[in-house]
């Protein structure tokens, strides 16, 4: 099955897919209903929480999350343990909220606990964050990781996985000002803080970044196989997901690994490189 979904939808191989968990998406666009992509299409990310074709596994039952702007500058969160597949409240709520700029994930996790505040996407003030992929031997450094939040964001750390670390992490190091520049530097702080603790795990990582204004997508790994990350652009709408919800593949574009796109409401989707800068080792 994986092999026909990289046939189909990227220039990808099948191994690019190995030891990537989640899946999610992003909409940035004219308001839709959430239930168009969360919920209604044949390969929707309420199915591929059962049946993911490009993941390491194919179920993704570690609870879901919805995050959508609307009247406000603050994102709305529903977040719940449950799978998604199983919640009546998802499919009420996606099929009642309308937003120009929404987020919707579906967890495996890695080894952290099944809560709802390990959930994503993860929130604070204006900004929004969701992530897929892995920090190897996270279990080594998640106490030095926490050391890179100061003390003014760690009151937000309310859940214990590596995801919303990172993000508290880069929104100390600049990003609202430098998203990119931000999450470049954080990824490189963690990746040297595994070289110390001895690590030879990859850092995996695909995520989507938001301030309501702005869509920001990563997509890049410290090995060959960086999680799948697909985009699609129509009449200014922009989506990106972990893999496509449909059975359209001509419309999917597969980003580059070592990429990220950038979309705003005032300008169109670019794909720039993305790089993450050497950082020194720092001690375990």
């Amino acid at each position: 099955m994986r092999g026909i979904a990289a046939a189909r939808c990227g220039t990808d191989t099948p191994a690019i897919y190995a030891g990537t968990m989640c899946r999610f998406l992003a909409y940035m666009g004219e308001p839709i209903f959430l239930a168009d992509l969360v919920c209604a299409p044949a390969h929707s990310l309420v199915h591929q929480a059962m049946h993911a074709d490009e993941g390491k596994t194919p179920t993704n039952g570690d609870g879901f999350g919805l995050g959508w702007y609307a009247e406000r500058p603050e994102p709305g969160l529903y977040r719940e343990i449950r799978p998604a597949w199983s919640d009546e409240n998802l499919r009420s709520l996606c099929e009642q909220v309308r937003s120009r700029l929404f987020f919707a994930h579906v967890r495996a996790s890695t080894g952290t606990a099944t809560t709802r505040a390990n959930c994503h996407p993860f929130g604070h003030g204006q900004h929004m964050f969701m992530h897929n992929g892995q920090v190897g031997d996270y279990h080594r450094i998640k106490r030095r990781i926490e050391e890179l939040i100061p003390d003014d964001l760690y009151g937000s750390r309310l859940g214990t996985g590596d995801t919303e670390a990172i993000f508290l992490a880069a929104l100390a190091d600049g990003l609202e000002r430098d998203p990119v520049g931000a999450i470049g530097r954080t990824l490189a702080r963690v990746l040297a803080l595994m070289v110390a603790a001895g690590s030879r795990q990859p850092l995996r990582f695909a995520a989507a970044y938001s301030d309501g204004e702005r869509l920001i997508c990563f997509r890049w790994s410290s090995d060959a196989r960086p999680p799948s990350l697909y985009w699609r652009q129509h009449q200014g709408n922009v989506i990106v997901v972990s893999e496509p919800v449909d059975a359209r593949p001509e419309e999917w574009r597969a980003i580059a690994p070592n990429h990220v796109l950038i979309a705003s409401r005032h300008a169109a989707a670019e794909l720039r490189a993305f790089v993450v800068p050497q950082a020194e080792p720092q001690p375990a």
